[in-house]
């Protein structure tokens, strides 16, 4: 097992009627930027309950970031913070909402150009240099509400980069299970997928020491792929909401990855063609995977075939499970909905492949993955790929 430190900070709040609790929870005297999404909070009832809750806090609102949460949009609301000389952040929604807020946080302290936090990739550490936050969360997904990373899309030069650190950690994150109820079916199909996604990034990667891990991991998917289909279609059944809502959660909040390698290439890539085409996330991860482990499929073999062995019950040499396994993985993200062909959701794909490897060699990205061994040629290989 590899050495680690394991900082988690965030004070999870799990349950039913737990935004009452909002008012305790933010510090008394606060004032507060209340960030959200497209409205959606006011249609399920999140709205109220938060602005009850909150009842004599000096509050402003800052409502359309996006589902890609754009540079240009949080700008602005960096201004109201300082216009207005709030100290306090509170995200109501999804992982959208919750990596604009991270932004702002970090942004509106930030001694040189915001820009440079996504250009250079940067990690905060020193909370005193950025603005405390909350979330209550609206939409299982990223897990965004106990990690400390976060994703921005910069409309002007269509990218999609990540940054983070140790002093973006949510002060608190309530999860409210009833909420899943009010999502449209594409949204918990997304979110199962992204989760799903975000634990093979920390586990299909090669064989090591920490046992433990690899159980948890195995458990988190699992999980997903016996409720992920049943929540879709009762999204109101509270016991699948729940353990949907906490399988988000546990797939990033930082346990996984301990002491253990992590790949995160399907995400880099994933991100470029959310950036050009503004294909969900959890869809683009569920384009690209399968075509990545098909093209390192050698150094990832191994581990392949643990996952098959382990999660599918297959049987076979290694060469055999490891490429069923791939095939499993394809069937599950179609049986939640997913396209797993970038054919399908563009006409415009035909450079898309040398586009991107360009970019990540301009970048310096040489190698990606685990391994370090994902060149841009593979690149330009997994996306050709994945075009039909």
């Amino acid at each position: 097992m590899n050495n680690f430190e394991l900082y988690n900070p965030t004070n999870l709040i799990f349950g039913k009627d737990q935004i009452a609790k909002l008012g305790k929870l933010v510090p008394t005297g606060s004032k507060i930027l209340l960030a959200y999404g497209g409205g959606s909070i006011f249609k399920n009832g999140t709205y109220d309950q938060v602005i009850k809750a909150l009842a004599g806090f000096d509050i402003t609102e800052f409502g359309g970031i996006e589902a890609n949460p754009k540079y240009e949009t949080l700008s602005k609301g960096i201004n109201v913070i300082r216009e207005k000389n709030l100290d306090f952040i509170l995200a109501v929604g999804g992982g959208s909402v919750i990596d604009g807020v991270k932004f702002m946080s970090a942004a509106v302290k930030f001694e040189g150009e915001p820009l440079d936090i996504l250009k250079k990739r940067l990690l905060l550490t020193d909370t005193s240099a950025t603005i405390p936050f909350g979330t209550v969360l609206t939409l299982p997904a990223t897990g965004s509400e106990m990690n400390s990373g976060a994703v921005i899309t910069i409309d002007a030069t269509q990218e999609k980069l990540s940054f983070g650190g140790s002093a973006l950690f949510p002060k608190f994150s309530i999860c409210d299970p009833t909420v899943v109820r009010s999502l449209p079916e594409r949204q918990i199909q997304n979110g199962v997928v992204d989760a799903y996604m975000h634990v093979l990034e920390q586990y299909l990667t090669y064989k090591h020491q920490a046992f433990l891990q690899d159980r948890i991991a195995e458990g988190v998917l699992q999980t997903l792929i016996e409720i992920g289909p049943d929540v879709v279609k009762k999204p109101d059944d509270y016991v699948l909401a729940s353990n949907f809502m906490w399988c988000c959660t546990m797939a990033l909040n930082g346990l996984l990855n301990k002491g253990v390698p992590t790949d995160w290439a399907t995400h880099m890539i994933g991100h470029e063609l959310t950036a050009l085409y503004n294909i969900d996330h959890a869809r683009t991860l569920a384009i690209i995977a399968p075509r990545l482990y098909q093209v390192m499929f050698e150094t990832k073999k191994e581990k392949l075939a643990q996952y098959g062995r382990r999660i599918f019950k297959l049987e076979g040499n290694d060469d055999q499970v490891a490429a069923l396994a791939i095939d499993k993985t394809t069937d599950f993200f179609h049986s939640m909905g997913m396209q797993t062909k970038l054919s399908e959701y563009t006409e415009d794909f035909e450079r898309t492949a040398d586009f991107i490897a360009a970019r990540f060699e301009q970048r310096g990205w040489k190698g990606l993955g685990e391994r370090q061994n994902i060149t841009p040629e593979n690149v330009r290989e997994i996306v050709e790929l994945s075009y039909s």
